[in-house]
């Protein structure tokens, strides 16, 4: 069942993102010849409005292939003979439906679980933190100038920042019905028994029920600013030399993390597992997002900057040297995929 779920949440996050290239290529009037879930050879398939609709063998993978996309065509309803900007609003579309589909899914885990700021209920003693002067009450907004909504975003930081010092800035009721603004500088402590760095201080985890629209819709907003961050966080550990090739995790070592999560929820009931499983695809759709828009050759982002360069110069760059860009890029995705792959199959034994 772990196995299915997982096959179903990357079929949800690709169903999406290839949807959205799918419909701003509707609009603006691009013929597209395909429209597929999963890769290899059809299990089924349709045509209607000159588009094929299929399903694929594989479970991961997808494509929205339109008329004129890598080629010269001189149909009108090709994607290369449509404006710069009509192209650009079609690249761009994937990646965003992927931020939207993680804004939905977290309105559902904000509205059914509520949010928890960064309050802090208790100072630990032999810990930097109460040395600094912070007390139970204090709520933490900032940490070295990053905006902190929650208490998550405070652990994340410490995690993938391991023993840097921090300025952290925080409010503290004046006894007057006001409140003061503080900060103060501290340096993480490691703690062998929790096996991390700790600013020696535990938050109040009850969590407050969202009061109306509004709320609903920041927190949400908050909830996958935070996973968006995470996925920059762990950029910014592999730039440092935190993490390595060996860390990351590809489909199947995703599939191993979403079943293996799954056993431990299981016994805590049905609730937990969905919403076990609707977070891992907040992250999982987050990181979608993010990945297609950076500026590598092959993916959404790499193509964006092509498309961004031609509405400023007024021209397209010549074909034929974008193709063997793009073709360059994914022979380096493709062993980059094989890597992490064979990465993890290695693990499984």
């Amino acid at each position: 069942m772990s196995f299915v779920a997982a096959v179903l949440i990357f079929g949800i996050i690709i169903m999406i993102h290839e949807f959205g290239h799918f419909l701003f290529a509707k609009l603006n009037g691009i013929g597209v010849i395909e429209f597929s879930l999963g890769m290899g050879p059809r299990l089924y398939s349709f045509e209607k409005g000159g588009t094929r609709y299929s399903i694929k063998i594989l479970p991961f993978g997808g494509s929205c292939m339109m008329l004129g996309e890598d080629e010269e065509n001189s149909d009108q309803s090709a994607f290369n003979n449509k404006s710069v900007w009509a192209r650009i609003s079609v690249v761009a579309a994937g990646p965003i439906f992927n931020f939207l589909l993680a804004f939905l899914l977290s309105m559902v885990i904000v509205g059914l679980t509520g949010y928890q700021l960064a309050t802090v209920m208790e100072v630990m003693d032999g810990y930097p933190a109460k040395e600094a002067g912070l007390l139970p009450g204090d709520l933490i907004t900032e940490i070295n100038g990053r905006n902190i909504h929650s208490k998550d975003d405070i652990t994340l930081y410490i995690q993938t920042h391991a023993g840097k010092t921090i300025t952290v800035e925080y409010k503290r009721a004046d006894g007057n019905g006001g409140v003061e603004r503080r900060s103060a500088v501290i340096v993480p402590q490691y703690s062998e028994e929790d096996g991390g760095y700790l600013m020696g201080v535990r938050f109040d985890g009850v969590a407050k029920p969202v009061s109306g629209l509004g709320q609903l819709l920041v927190h949400s907003a908050y909830e996958v600013k935070y996973w968006i961050q995470y996925v920059f966080d762990a950029f910014y550990m592999m730039f440092h030399g935190e993490v390595s090739l060996n860390d990351l995790s590809g489909p199947v070592g995703i599939v191993t993390t979403i079943d293996d999560t799954v056993d431990q929820v299981i016994p805590y009931g049905r609730t937990v597992v969905i919403l076990t499983l609707i977070n891992f695809c907040i992250l999982l759709s987050a990181n979608l997002g993010v990945m297609n828009l950076l500026p590598i050759p092959a993916l959404d982002g790499g193509r964006l900057v092509f498309l961004f360069i031609e509405a400023v110069r007024g021209k397209p760059i010549d074909k034929e040297k974008e193709g063997m860009v793009h073709m360059a890029g994914m022979m380096l995705l493709m062993a980059l995929m094989v890597l992490v792959l064979f990465n993890d199959v290695r693990k499984l034994f």
